[in-house]
């Protein structure tokens, strides 16, 4: 089993507060905890971001097939601006948004540039007004359309020194800094990727404010593209009016999906429930898990998925932490709830999502936390007891909800 990397620090964790005292300290995840400061409020700023962009210090996480680039599976790659320039440009970010739009084309095919922040611990040089950092971009290098040759280029310049595009799907390996500098980077190439036509008309959108929207153009010059270098009076084409250029919600925001996952404790709070998917490997079980559904909260989507999954019946729900989970677009939103006297036999009829579903003691749980946890597709470690309980690793919000529960949580040495 490959080592599991540790987990970020939570904010200002040496920092006594009325807070930490009275809720205990703050739970940070795997793929939270970022280095980078995304200054947001600037990725609209054109003069910033291309003074980013052509920074000599500057970071470009490449990914191809949203697969990003690495030495190995524990350690990222990351590409200057000479690497990228001739697949991006020498500055993308040379004209206003609005000139973008007025000028857009869609048989040009524009590599995904996404400014992901500022590196505010290295003080490069790179200065903005009262801002300062390694500015890190994430760049798409999948090989596709009018750019495809340059994209490929690029690849195998990369790949002749060694470096790799790592396979698989979660690379949940990288050390917790650079996981949380990848998650950004996947979902919003992903989302973006996703979204190439709006929702509205149909018609091919753009990507603006760092990669982080999309708008709707209101005309199209791929129709004068026989008439560059004449002297025709053509106009870019009238594209067919669209109700997103109108009002206050003109443009497409990414997307995230709030998924509610749970350590379930039986009413006397002396086991804890895990269910079993249909795909996990022999004796692999986790927390429960679903979608929190439209005007639903928090703690109804917990109650209402356990009880459809399992059949159990909650009472009270209380939120741990959460997890960001680029796969593609999740917010993990991680609970403890309690079964109520009465309403604590498993039936699985309801929603045949699960294989099985068992409540399982503190100390079973104790020990496969210690010994038995692996991701889906890779084998325990050496001190585990073949026929034992597997468990998600330390990665996994799961591994963490579980390790509260039996590390006191419920014992009173922390609260919530």
């Amino acid at each position: 089993m490959p080592s599991q990397p540790d987990l970020p620090e939570p904010a200002h964790p040496n920092i006594d507060s009325m807070l930490t005292r009275k809720f205990g300290k703050e739970v940070a995840n795997y793929f939270a905890g970022s280095p980078l400061n995304r200054v947001s409020f600037l990725r609209t700023d054109q003069g910033f971001l291309s003074a980013a962009f052509r920074h000599p210090t500057t970071s470009f996480l490449l990914l191809n097939s949203l697969t990003p680039l690495a030495h190995n599976p524990s350690k990222l790659s990351f590409a200057s601006l000479k690497d990228v320039s001739p697949l991006i440009g020498e500055d993308p970010y040379s004209k206003s948004e609005e000139e973008l739009i007025k000028s857009y084309n869609s048989k040009i095919t524009i590599p995904q540039l996404i400014f992901l922040g500022l590196d505010e611990t290295r003080k490069s040089g790179f200065e903005w007004s009262i801002y300062q950092g390694a500015p890190f971009f994430a760049l798409d290098v999948t090989p596709k359309g009018s750019t495809e040759d340059a994209a490929k280029r690029l690849i195998a310049e990369k790949e002749s020194k060694e470096l790799k595009f790592l396979e698989g799907r979660t690379h949940m390996s990288l050390p917790a800094h650079e996981a949380a500098i990848y998650a950004p980077a996947r979902a919003l190439v992903d989302w973006n990727g996703r979204n190439p036509f709006c929702a509205q008309c149909g018609q091919p959108t753009l990507s603006i404010n760092a990669g982080w929207k999309r708008t709707c153009p209101p005309t199209d010059m791929s129709s004068m593209n026989a008439a560059i270098g004449s002297t025709t009076d053509a106009k870019p084409t009238e594209r067919p009016p669209c109700a997103t250029r109108k009002g206050v919600h003109n443009v497409c925001f990414p997307r995230t999906d709030p998924t509610v996952i749970m350590a379930v404790l039986s009413a006397d709070c002396s086991k804890i429930l895990l269910g079993r998917g249909k795909r996990f490997p022999p004796l692999w079980y986790s927390t429960l898990a679903g979608f929190v559904e439209p005007a639903e909260s928090v703690e109804e989507a917990v109650r209402r998925e356990v009880w459809e999954e399992s059949g159990i019946t909650l009472g009270r729900v209380v939120i741990h932490s959460t997890q960001p989970w680029p796969y593609p677009a999740n917010l993990m939103i991680g609970a403890i709830a309690q079964a109520v006297p009465g309403g604590e036999e498993i039936l699985l009829k309801h929603d045949p999502e699960l294989e099985d579903a068992k409540w399982v003691s503190f100390d079973e749980v104790r020990e496969a936390l210690d010994i038995g946890t692996s991701g889906l597709g890779e084998v325990p470690g050496d001190r585990y007891k073949e026929g034992g309980l597997r468990l998600p690793p330390k990665t996994a919000i799961a591994h963490q909800l579980l390790q509260a529960v039996v590390g006191g949580l419920v014992g009173g040495e922390t609260k919530i």
